[in-house]
């Protein structure tokens, strides 16, 4: 049965075809009945076009969007989301620290320098990280620092503080943090240091972050207004109607669509790359899920010892209460037995505990 992207696109096989190979290679059967129901049917909707390719699967994004084998492409993209044009120059090694297992979290993570001098670190993110904000202000001062070190090194002498460009932070999330959530009809976020006074000065480090996600909520049943939302939508959209009709705006997209094509007519490498995601996700959501239970146990911590320090307050002003009850009464000359049965009536205690201030 012919989809409608099979239309479009005459390499894409039939389901039988892709089972029939399967079942050729005893390792990729194995690998294939290890799957869920589900998880058979998203790879054969994958394959056969009945839904959209995953573009952000690893290997499928890695081939189509590297900007050493398809600079021009990348150009594009990458001056769609800064709403200029750029032109990559270079690739730079990205030598950034990196705290343990968040790679596995990337899709994307590249550094280049623009025509203009400037750095930009790219990154598309499976799922986001705790404190967006805060990580990202600590690659940028790295992506800074390096720059400094290798501009002044190159000048010398004759270096100047005028010689370091831009370095933009882009984020890129297929399911973004809790906090972009309270702009749901916001997927575009652009931030840069501002004075407020209005005092005009050049700031290096700006950001932008992009969470997929809710772009393709807000977008639903809307049409795509230009190319920075096409670029967004062919990333986040797996419809065939809305692949179909950025492919009809923006013909250069058919020419990514027949690129991942080719890639699945090797189904055991696409069936490796498929088994990397599920491998992937299942190791992801579990670890953004202890981070979030971290997150809440700390607050959790953290309002308790605030409720401790606020009941050993209390203990300490009772105590300093009824510390001056007892002196008041003593110096009214009133006997000890007596200071204890009004203390007791007063403050709904037993006497035991009054003799301890007596």
């Amino acid at each position: 049965m012919a989809t409608k992207l099979k239309e479009y696109f005459p390499i894409i096989r039939e389901g039988e075809e892709v089972l029939a190979e399967i079942a050729k290679n005893d390792a990729l059967q194995e690998r294939f009945d290890s799957w869920e129901p589900e998880q058979q049917e998203e790879f054969l909707n994958i394959c056969t076009g009945v839904k959209g390719l995953k573009l952000l699967y690893d290997g499928f994004f890695k081939e189509i969007m590297n900007p050493e084998y398809v600079p021009k492409r990348f150009n594009d993209f990458l001056s769609s989301l800064l709403g200029q044009k750029v032109r990559v120059v270079k690739v730079l090694p990205n030598d950034s620290v990196r705290i343990a297992d968040e790679s596995s979290l990337l899709i994307m993570d590249i550094v280049v320098e623009l025509e203009d001098g400037s750095i930009a670190n790219v990154e598309m993110q499976k799922i986001g990280y705790l404190f967006p904000g805060q990580r990202c202000a600590c690659y940028s001062a790295d992506l800074l620092l390096r720059q400094y070190k290798r501009v002044r090194g190159e000048k010398k002498k004759k270096f100047s503080y005028r010689d370091i460009k831009s370095v933009y932070t882009i984020v890129l999330f297929e399911k973004s943090p809790a906090e972009f959530y309270e702009y749901p009809d916001i997927y575009y976020h652009f931030f840069e240091q501002k004075s407020d006074t209005g005092l005009q000065m050049e700031f290096l480090q700006k950001y932008l972050f992009i969470p997929l996600d809710i772009f393709r909520k807000s977008k639903q049943n809307k049409d795509i207004k230009d190319k920075r939302e096409a670029w967004l939508a062919l990333f986040s959209s797996d419809e065939p109607e809305i692949i179909i009709g950025l492919m009809e705006a923006y013909p250069e997209f058919r020419e990514i669509y027949e690129e991942g094509y080719e890639i699945c007519r090797n189904v055991e490498r696409v069936m490796e790359m498929f088994s990397k995601e599920l491998y992937e996700l299942d190791r992801n959501t579990v670890q953004y899920m202890i981070d979030e239970m971290q997150d809440t146990i700390d607050a959790q911590k953290e309002e308790l010892d605030e409720r401790n320090r606020t009941i050993t307050e209390l203990r300490e002003e009772h105590e300093r209460t009824l510390g001056g009850a007892v002196s008041i009464l003593r110096s009214l000359s009133i006997s000890e037995q007596e200071i204890v049965t009004r203390i007791c009536e007063q403050y709904q205690i037993d006497e035991e505990q009054v003799k301890k201030y007596l």
